[in-house]
C-alpha cells in the first residue's frame, strides 16, 4: 500500500468538497441566513482547504495506483466526505449530534435517502440544499468527477474508477479514462438540468425543482418537504419524477451509445429489457392487488407507478404510505429493494445484470443435473459471459448475504420488530432510504441508538461501494508496503 499516494488523492477530494460547499454558502447568502449558518459552512470549507493544501506537499511523482490504493482512496474518500459534510449541521446546531449529522450526510452522498430528521422543514435553505446536492455529487461518484477534472499526475487511476462504479464489470467508453469520466458527467449534468427545467414548467419553484431533481438524478430521495413528493399532490409532477427516476436507473453507457448513433445496440440490451419488464410486471401485479384501495384507476396507476419507480431505482421518494398496502404488494416492493436498477447507473441494489446472471446460473445447474455431460453457456445480450464474471457475481452474492446477516444481527438488538430491523438493513445496504414498519415512508431512523446508527451509516457506504473495497481494507496484506 502506497500511503503517500492515498493521502495525496484524499487531499484533492477534500479540496473538491470545499469547492462544492461554496454552493450552499451562496444559498445561505441569497436567503440572508444567520451568521452562524454562514460561519458553519465557511469553517468547514477552511478545514477542507487546509487538509487539501497539506496533502499537495506530499510527493507523488512517478506513482501508480494499484488495486489496493484504488480501494483505499475510494473508501476513505466516502468516509471523509460524509464526516466533513455533516460538520456544518453540528456547528450551526441544526443536527446537534455528530453521529446523526454523519448519518444524514452519508445517506446523502451514498444516495440512500434514509433520514434521522423528524422535522426536515425546520432546516435552513442552505442546509436543505447541501443535503440534497450531496445526492447529485454521490450519484455518478465523487471519484469519477475527480478523474474528469483533476490533473492526471498519477497512473493507474482506472483502479479508482473500478472500485467506485457499480456493477459486475467495468468498461471504458473510450480508450482514455479521463475522457470516459467527462462523457459520463456531461450526460449526467445535462439530464439533471433538463429534469430541473421540466419540474419548473410543471409548477415547482426553482429551489424545490433543484432539490427534487438532485434526488431523482442521484436516485437518493431527500426532499425538503415532510410529506416528500406527496406534498405537491400533482399527477404531472408524480409522472415526471417517476419517469425521471427510471431514466437515471438505466446504464449510462446506453446513453452514450445513443449519442454516437448506436441506437440498435441500446434496444438489444438484455439488462434494459429485463429492467423495464420488471417495472411493468410489478406495476401490473400491484395494481391488480390494490384495485379496491383507490377511488379510480388513474389514481391507483399514478401512485403504484411512482412507488415502483422509486423503490426499484432505490430513490425513496413517496407520494403515499405504501406501508399500508396489502402484504402481497409490500412483498413485491421488498423484492424490488434487493433487485435495484441497472449496472452503471446512479441506483443501488444488487443490480439487474447480477440478478440475470444468477438466475441463468441456477437454471444451468438444473440443466446439468439432467444432462451432466453437456456444456451450457451463459450469455448476456447474445454474447458469452466470461467465467470470471460469473464466478465473481456468485461470490459477490454470497458475500452480500453474509454482510446483510451481520448488519441484521446488529440492528435487531434495537428494533421493535423483525420487519423494522430487516427493512432497515435492506434500505441502507441497498441505498434505498425508507423501509417498512417503523422506518417506512412516514417514519425515520431517529429512534435508533447511536451504535445502530453508526452500523447503518457503515452499511450505506458498504452498499454504495458494493462491499469489496471495504472488506479489502481488513486484509493484513493490503497494508504491506509495495516493493
Amino acid at each position: 500500500m502506497n500511503i503517500k499516494l492515498v493521502l495525496n488523492m484524499l487531499g484533492k477530494i477534500f479540496t473538491l468538497e470545499a469547492l462544492f460547499m461554496i454552493l450552499p454558502l451562496i444559498v445561505a447568502l441569497y436567503y440572508r441566513e444567520s451568521y452562524l449558518n454562514i460561519f458553519s459552512i465557511l469553517f468547514v470549507i477552511g478545514i477542507l482547504l487546509v487538509l487539501g493544501l497539506a496533502a499537495n506537499f506530499i510527493d507523488n511523482r512517478d506513482m501508480v495506483f494499484g488495486v489496493k490504493e484504488g480501494f483505499a482512496v475510494v473508501t476513505f474518500s466516502w468516509l471523509g466526505m460524509s464526516f466533513f459534510g455533516g460538520l456544518p449541521f453540528v456547528i450551526n446546531g441544526q443536527i446537534p449530534s455528530l453521529i446523526d449529522a454523519v448519518f444524514e450526510m452519508a445517506s446523502g452522498f451514498t444516495t440512500t435517502g434514509a433520514s434521522i430528521l423528524t422535522d426536515v422543514e425546520s432546516l435552513s435553505q442552505s442546509m436543505l440544499f447541501w443535503r440534497s446536492f450531496s445526492h447529485f455529487i454521490g450519484g455518478m461518484g465523487i471519484l469519477v468527477f475527480a478523474l474528469a477534472v483533476l490533473p492526471k499526475d498519477v497512473r493507474g487511476t482506472v483502479n479508482v474508477m473500478k472500485a467506485e462504479v457499480p456493477g459486475p464489470s467495468f468498461g471504458k467508453l473510450v480508450s482514455k479514462l479521463d475522457i470516459t469520466a467527462k462523457i459520463l458527467y456531461k450526460i449526467y449534468v445535462a439530464m439533471t438540468l433538463v429534469l430541473i427545467l421540466v419540474l419548473i414548467i410543471a409548477g415547482m419553484s426553482p429551489f424545490d425543482s433543484m432539490i427534487h431533481a438532485f434526488g431523482a438524478a442521484g436516485t437518493g430521495g431527500f426532499s425538503n418537504k415532510a410529506a416528500s413528493v406527496g406534498y405537491y399532490n400533482s399527477a404531472l409532477i408524480d409522472y415526471i419524477l417517476g419517469i425521471g427516476m427510471i431514466v437515471f436507473g438505466i446504464n449510462f453507457n446506453l446513453y452514450y451509445m445513443i449519442l454516437i448513433g448506436r441506437v440498435r445496440d441500446v434496444f438489444h440490451s438484455e439488462e434494459l429489457k429485463v429492467y423495464l419488464f420488471i417495472i411493468i410486471g410489478a406495476v401490473a401485479l400491484i395494481c391488480f392487488n390494490l384495485r379496491d384501495l383507490y377511488g379510480s384507476f388513474s389514481e391507483l396507476l399514478r401512485h403504484v407507478f411512482f412507488t415502483v419507480s422509486s423503490i426499484i431505482t432505490t430513490t425513496g421518494y413517496a407520494t403515499v404510505d405504501f406501508d399500508l398496502w396489502h402484504p402481497f404488494s409490500r412483498t413485491i416492493l421488498l423484492m424490488l429493494m434487493f433487485i435495484g436498477s441497472c449496472a452503471g447507473s446512479t441506483a443501488g441494489g444488487l443490480k439487474v445484470s447480477r440478478i440475470v446472471i444468477l438466475v441463468k446460473s441456477a437454471i444451468n445447474e438444473v440443466r446439468k443435473a439432467i444432462q451432466p455431460r453437456r456444456v451450457f453457456l451463459i450469455t448476456e445480450t447474445e454474447k458469452k459471459l466470461p467465467g470470471n464474471i460469473i464466478r465473481s457475481t456468485q461470490n459477490y452474492f454470497f458475500i452480500y448475504m453474509l454482510v446483510f446477516a451481520t448488519f441484521l444481527l446488529a440492528v435487531s438488538f434495537d428494533a421493535n420488530n423483525f420487519l423494522t430491523a430487516f427493512s432497515s438493513v435492506a434500505a441502507t445496504l441497498n441505498n434505498i432510504g425508507p423501509g417498512m414498519s417503523a422506518v417506512g415512508p412516514t417514519g425515520n431512523f431517529a429512534f435508533y441508538r447511536p451504535f445502530v446508527k453508526i452500523m447503518l451509516t457503515i452499511a450505506m457506504i458498504v452498499g454504495r461501494l458494493e462491499i469489496i473495497p471495504i472488506l479489502v481494507l481488513f486484509m493484513p496484506s493490503t497494508w504491506k508496503k509495495r516493493t
